[in-house]
């Protein structure tokens, strides 16, 4: 086994973009959103959002910092992908 590449190297201070579940409006979209990476270690990279972000299981994140593995796919420097329009989740209705 090898143990994976690290693509890019953060620090403290590094305007980035993550993908999360995040606000846009009054709306919850999935996307690319702009953020400050706050803290590095060996194996994660713990990232500053301006506004609400969201968990995979929907629960907000009420500080507003998610946690990413160095080698992970979510996290790139900031301006260095390919715009995607984000995807906007509708509620599923009661009846």
């Amino acid at each position: 086994m090898r143990s994976p590449t690290v693509e890019y190297t953060f620090n403290p201070g590094d305007v980035v973009e993550a993908l999360c579940d995040h606000e846009k409006g009054s709306d919850r979209v999935h996307g690319w959103l702009k953020g400050i990476v706050v803290q590095v270690d060996n194996k994660m990279v713990a990232v500053q959002f301006r506004t609400n972000v969201f968990l995979t299981d929907g629960w907000m994140v009420p500080d507003r910092i998610l946690w990413y593995t160095t080698h992970s796919d979510q996290i790139r420097p900031a301006g260095s992908g390919k715009k995607i329009p984000p995807v906007v989740k509708k509620d599923i209705p009661d009846y």
